[in-house]
């Protein structure tokens, strides 16, 4: 299988790498891809040295699958490029999101939708991934009438640079500012850009992804996505109206036994999930689970888990991982 990496000199790309090491993909040529700036650059993967090719060369290459991680304009111009010499193309950006011809794939929810004629699978937004996979097998059971959602996102889902403005301010250094204002010791109450209704762009990815994942537009949903100063995952609060009655026991035994879900529940101990513990992990950790008495069908749950990883590269890849056994993409 060759598969090429579009963007691989950036945080995510470089998580893509460690993922597909780490998962045994049958790669008999890796393809590393980014922009003009970064061709001839070394990398390293699975014991061999690769140089950076540029767009161009990507496509000319042909590779069986292209997983983007290089921003939507990029993505807009160069994943249709890929697309027309028969490359199928999972990309990590917004760009294809919302376009009612593209799929937005988590696979434990519905990559046994994808065909050989989705040639561009778009991967959702981060805080999506793994509210989804929580909400799922509750609204297949029960149904979910509405959805009041808090973030408290990693300064990692907004790049690099970001990072590095934290880490700076913790260490007394100038900052070059990524943000509005200083993250460190801090909590910034705006992910994206603000529309003129006051709302987030973050949080509209929020409303929009979920609905489009869960085949559902009748869920109301309402979001305030926060940025923390925090770089190991994202955590979210999430407060569940149901259109059905539920046990919380059954709640609890329908999460356990969800893929790609780990219940941390037990208040006795102290355990819940935590981004801290999250790092580095695949799984999407639910706890605080507990029923809310102030409406009828009230759930709430905390929800964390890495954001570079099931957020982003470990769900990518495993929508490469359901195309190849699968029998979707054929080798050239």
């Amino acid at each position: 299988m060759r598969i090429a990496v579009v963007g691989v000199t950036g945080m995510v790309g470089g998580v893509m790498l460690q993922v597909l090491k780490e998962r045994n993909l049958n790669i008999t040529e890796l393809i590393p891809v980014a922009s003009a700036r970064s061709v001839g650059k070394q990398i390293d993967f699975d014991g061999k040295t690769y140089s950076v090719v540029s767009m161009e060369d990507g496509v000319k290459a042909q590779p069986d699958i292209a997983i983007f991680s290089a921003g939507g304009s990029t993505s807009k111009e160069w994943a249709p490029k890929f697309a027309e010499v028969g490359t199928f193309v999972i990309d990590n950006s917004s760009a294809w999101r919302m376009d009612k011809d593209k799929p937005l794939t988590v696979p434990e929810i519905n990559a046994n939708q994808l065909t050989s004629t989705d040639k561009i699978i778009a991967n959702p937004n981060c805080s999506t991934i793994q509210m989804v996979v929580a909400l799922n097998p509750i609204h297949k059971k029960y149904g979910i009438k509405r959805l009041v959602i808090s973030t408290y996102q990693s300064v990692s889902g907004t790049g690099v640079a970001a990072v590095r403005q934290m880490n700076d301010e913790r260490a007394g250094k100038k900052a070059e500012m990524v943000y509005p204002h200083p993250i460190d010791q801090n909590c910034l109450p705006h992910g994206g850009d603000f529309n003129e209704d006051g709302y987030t762009t973050e949080e509209l990815k929020l409303l929009n992804e979920t609905r489009k994942i869960l085949k559902d537009d009748s869920i109301q949903v309402t979001a305030t996505v926060v940025r923390v100063p925090v770089q190991g995952g994202h955590s979210e609060s999430v407060n569940i109206e149901t259109r059905q009655p539920f046990e919380l026991d059954e709640v609890i035994k329908l999460l356990e036994k969800t893929d790609g879900v780990t219940v941390q529940n037990n208040h006795s101990k102290n355990e819940y999930p935590m981004p801290l513990y999250a790092h580095h992990k695949d799984d999407v950790f639910v706890g605080r689970i507990r029923r809310d008495f102030s409406i009828e069908n009230g759930l709430n749950m905390w929800i964390v888990s890495d954001n570079l990883r099931k957020g982003a590269a470990t769900n990518a890849v495993q929508i490469a991982e359901y195309l190849i056994k699968n029998e979707i993409v054929q080798t050239k």
